[in-house]
C-alpha cells in the first residue's frame, strides 16, 4: 500500500522538531490572545499567569480552561481576537441555550482550514484524480463546506450534493464515478439500504473509501458500512469550536487512532473531575488548544469527548499523535443525524408553550439505519381532555418549535399528566436506545 503525504517534512518531523514549533506557536498565540480578548486576559489575571508564563509546553496546564459557557457568554463575537471587517466567513453550531456557538475565521484561517482537510483526504488514500462525493450538509454546520474547501486544495473534484435525496445521490455516484464519499457514517448506511431498494450492485459503482465523522459510531457499523457499501471506511474527527473537520484522521495503515494534526491543534487528556492532565494512553476528555487560527482562537477547549492519546510510532510514518475513537462524553449532549441536541433545549422550547407540563421524555432510538427522536410530553388535564384537533395542532407546534430551534425533526406524543416516571434523584430526560 503506498503511503501519499500531503505535508510529508511536517507530517513525520521528529517529535522534538514537532514539540519545538508547538512552543513557538502556543507562546505567540497566549501573548496575542491575552492582548485582544478581554475575558482570556481576565481568566488569566485571575488564575494568576502572564504570557511571560509560558516557557515550556508543560506550561500549557497553567493556563484556564475554555467551555461551551465562555463561547456562550460572549456571544456572538466576544472572543474574536481580528476586527469583523478581517473575517471572511462565520459558522455556528448548536449550544446549550438558543444561543449558537459562533466561529469566525480570516483568509488565512480558511486557507489553514483546507490545507488540514487536504491532509486528512491523504491519509485516508485521496488523491488529485478522485471524483469526491461530498454528503456532508452544507450551511452554517462547519461539515460541508469545510470538506468542500479541503478537496478542492487537494486538486480533486468535488461533488457538492449535501445531504438528503438518496435515489438522487446514487444516480449522480453512478454517472459520475464518484470514487470516495463523506457523509455521516448513517446516512452512508441509508445510502447503503438506498442501493438496495433500487437494485443497484455497490460493486458497480466506483466508490474507493469513505470519511465518515460527525456522530459517534461504532466499529460493528464501521464493518457494515464497509461490507454494504464496497468500500474502506475511515473516521474523521472535528468540531466547530476548534476548527471544523480535518483536526483528526485516521489513516489506512491503522485502525488504531486518528493522527491529530497537532501543528495546528495541541492536545491534551485531562481527567473530567479534577482538570488534572494524564499521561499518555490515559483515558480523559479532550482538551485542545489552536495553535495557528487568527479570527478564533481557542485556549484549552473542553471538548466534552473522552478519548485518549497514543504516541507510539504508526506503520504509515506519521509522528503524529493519534487520539482513539471517542467512546462517550461527560455532559448530556445527543448527536443525531450530525445534529447537537441538548435536553435543556428541550426544555427551553416546552416551558414557553401554554398546556404544556414540565415533564418530558426523549427517546432516542435507530430506524434502519438513521437515528429517530421522539419527544414525549405531559399535558395539563384541561388540555388532554381536549378534542382530538387541538391535541394534533399541540402537537405540531410543539414540533415545529422543537425543529425551528434545534435543526432536527422529532415526533412528538403527548402523554396524560403524571404519566411520565418520576425520579427523586435527577430526571432521567433521555432514553437512548441506538446500538452504536
Amino acid at each position: 500500500m503506498s503511503i501519499t503525504y500531503w505535508e510529508e517534512e511536517i507530517e513525520t518531523l521528529p517529535r522534538v522538531g514537532l514539540e519545538s514549533i508547538q512552543l513557538k506557536r502556543l507562546q505567540h498565540l497566549v501573548a496575542r490572545v491575552y492582548k485582544a480578548v478581554e475575558p482570556y486576559r481576565v481568566k488569566m489575571d485571575a488564575a494568576g499567569v502572564k504570557p511571560d508564563d509560558i516557557q515550556t509546553l508543560g506550561d500549557l496546564s497553567k493556563l484556564p480552561f475554555t467551555a461551551k459557557n465562555d463561547l456562550r457568554d460572549n456571544y456572538p463575537f466576544g472572543l474574536f481576537t481580528v476586527p469583523l471587517d478581517e473575517v471572511v466567513r462565520v459558522h455556528a453550531s448548536s449550544g446549550t441555550t438558543g444561543k449558537p456557538t459562533v466561529v469566525g475565521y480570516t483568509k488565512k484561517d480558511i486557507e489553514t482550514w483546507s490545507g488540514v482537510m487536504a491532509r486528512a483526504l491523504c491519509c485516508a488514500g485521496a488523491s488529485k484524480g478522485d471524483m469526491v462525493h461530498n454528503a456532508y450538509g452544507y450551511g452554517l454546520f462547519t461539515g460541508g463546506l469545510g470538506a468542500h474547501y479541503g478537496i478542492e486544495r487537494l486538486g480533486a473534484t468535488v461533488i457538492p450534493v449535501s445531504g438528503g435525496n438518496s435515489k438522487r445521490q446514487i444516480t449522480i455516484m453512478k454517472d459520475f464515478g464518484s470514487t470516495v464519499l463523506l457523509s455521516t457514517p448513517s446516512y452512508a448506511l441509508n445510502l447503503a439500504e438506498a442501493m438496495d431498494a433500487l437494485d443497484v450492485d455497490p460493486k458497480s459503482l466506483s466508490l474507493r473509501v469513505g470519511i465518515f465523522g460527525a456522530e459517534p459510531w461504532s466499529e460493528s457499523m464501521r464493518e457494515e458500512v464497509e461490507r454494504k457499501l464496497n468500500l474502506r471506511a475511515t473516521d474523521i474527527y472535528g468540531l466547530s469550536e476548534v476548527m471544523g473537520p480535518g483536526v483528526a484522521q485516521e489513516c489506512l495503515h491503522t485502525s488504531k487512532g486518528m493522527h491529530i494534526f497537532e501543528d495546528h491543534f495541541l492536545p491534551e487528556i485531562i481527567d473530567p473531575e479534577s482538570g488534572e492532565v494524564l499521561p499518555p494512553g490515559e483515558k480523559g476528555e479532550l482538551v485542545f488548544t489552536t495553535l495557528t487560527k487568527e479570527a478564533f482562537p481557542i485556549i484549552r477547549y473542553r471538548t466534552k469527548d473522552i478519548s485518549r492519546l497514543f504516541y507510539e510510532p504508526c506503520e504509515c510514518g506519521r509522528t503524529l499523535v493519534r487520539m482513539e475513537k471517542v467512546t462517550g462524553r461527560t455532559d448530556d449532549m445527543l448527536i443525531i443525524r450530525g445534529v447537537n441536541v441538548f435536553p435543556s433545549q428541550v426544555e427551553h422550547v416546552l416551558l414557553g408553550i401554554d398546556g404544556v407540563e414540565p415533564h418530558y421524555q426523549i427517546v432516542v432510538d435507530r430506524d434502519g439505519n438513521l437515528d429517530t427522536m421522539q419527544v414525549q410530553v405531559e399535558v395539563s388535564e384541561g388540555v388532554f381532555s381536549d378534542e382530538i384537533r387541538v391535541l394534533e395542532n399541540l402537537t405540531k407546534y410543539i414540533q415545529k418549535e422543537i425543529k425551528d430551534l434545534l435543526g432536527v425533526t422529532c415526533k412528538v406524543k403527548l402523554v396524560e399528566p403524571k404519566t411520565i416516571q418520576r425520579s427523586e434523584g435527577k430526571a432521567q430526560r433521555v432514553i437512548d436506545r441506538r446500538k452504536i
